[in-house]
């Protein structure tokens, strides 16, 4: 699916979804991250916000 501009924040609150570029960008803004950082948190930990949350507060 395309990124569609009009949407401005994620789908879901509780969940993290990689394959949405608006996603990413609103995920690394309000979790003051990279977007590499980004996918490596979820790939360590899943989509779950709360557990990438966890994750990156960790690596500070």
């Amino acid at each position: 699916m395309s990124d569609n501009p009009k949407i401005t924040g994620p789908q879901d609150a509780k969940f993290i979804n990689l394959n949405q570029e608006h996603e990413v960008r609103t995920w690394t803004k309000s979790l003051n991250t990279t977007p590499e950082k980004l996918r490596e948190a979820v790939e360590a930990v899943g989509t779950s916000v709360e557990r990438v949350k966890e994750h990156l507060a960790g690596q500070r």
